[in-house]
């Protein structure tokens, strides 16, 4: 009995611990966060993905992944639908994409936002809003692999064509020619040393004369170049004179201007003066030009006036006199 007693009291020692082993766990484990859904569409492969792989925005852990299935509402597309905790700022940019991690290779959901909204997105679990998965990089490359894999082979192509048989004569007759223009260019570098040793020692020999009578034409340049300093210097301190203050320029303008005074005054006052003086001439000398023409028609005037002209004989007009009584 006593055996028993202890069997039965090692048991429950044992349930006991496992039970408080469970309680541990569970409190360990507990997750009291309060989580929306979303879902995701996309035609792509999402090959690796598994339900509760990690959602994570921007790098961060915010989520699992619920369930992966097909999409009912389009065909051949496939639907994942994600739990994310409620405090991420998702919008109506938010944007998936399928990711994969270096060393295992498991993927997940990396969720991103560019700013290219501020409306906050929704959430709604009867009917999740959807987030757009975009392709990630290695479905773009197996997109664009047959584009590449075309254009590697047409670049193979062209390689082939320019290295064939004829274009490789081309290229050895062109390494030949280039060898031996080196071969010229070299022996033309051998000639001009030449020539510059044997040539160039009498053209040597004259330059220091050349050089004494170059310096000498600068001595007298800079001669002439002091002279036109000092005449410009004389020049301007005669314009100087000219222009200042009671000088020649302005005395000379203020005669100019009494000249024009006296111009003016002269055509105001003197001028009208002088042209009546000239009309009361000009009709004196008419008078006198008619006087002069009535005394040489009719001298008599002189003597007896303007009066008639008695006639005389033979004249028209002409009377005798009576004859006088004798005594």
């Amino acid at each position: 009995m006593e055996n028993k007693s202890h069997a039965i009291a090692a048991g429950a020692f044992v349930l006991g611990l496992v039970a408080v082993l469970v309680a541990l766990v569970v409190w360990l484990t507990r997750d009291d966060t309060v989580r929306n859904v979303y879902e995701l569409s996309t035609r792509d492969a999402v090959s690796g993905l598994q339900p509760q792989a990690m959602v994570r925005y921007r790098g961060i852990a915010v989520g699992r992944v619920s369930s992966i299935d097909f999409d009912p509402k389009v065909k051949g597309n496939v639907r994942v639908r994600i739990s994310v905790d409620e405090r991420v700022p998702l919008t109506t940019s938010t944007f998936a994409t399928l990711s994969y991690q270096g060393v295992t290779g498991l993927a997940f959901i990396a969720l991103d936002d560019k700013g290219e909204s501020q409306v906050s997105l929704q959430p709604d679990n009867a009917n999740p809003p959807r987030i757009p998965l975009k392709p990630s990089l290695l479905a773009q490359l197996q997109d664009r692999g047959e584009v590449i894999l075309g254009r590697v082979e047409e670049v193979t192509k062209k390689v082939n064509l320019l290295l064939g048989d004829d274009n490789q004569h081309r290229i050895a007759d062109a390494l030949e020619n280039i060898a031996a223009a080196a071969t010229s260019a070299n022996q033309l570098t051998k000639s001009l040393d030449n020539t510059v040793k044997t040539g160039l020692n009498p053209a040597l020999k004259a330059l220091p004369p050349l050089v004494d009578r170059t310096r000498d034409t600068m001595v007298a340049v800079k001669g002439a170049a002091t002279d036109i300093s000092r005449v410009a210097n004389s020049f301007n301190a005669t314009a100087t004179r000219l222009n200042a203050k009671d000088g020649p320029i302005e005395r000379l303008g203020d005669g100019t201007k009494s000249l024009a005074l006296a111009v003016d005054s002269f055509n105001n006052a003197t001028l009208p003066r002088v042209n009546r003086v000239a009309d009361d001439t000009s009709r004196a000398v008419r008078r006198l030009g008619r006087a002069a023409d009535g005394i040489s028609d009719n001298p008599q005037s002189l003597l007896f006036g303007n009066g008639g002209v008695v006639a005389g004989p033979g004249e028209p007009g002409f009377s005798a006199p009576a004859a006088s009584a004798s005594p």
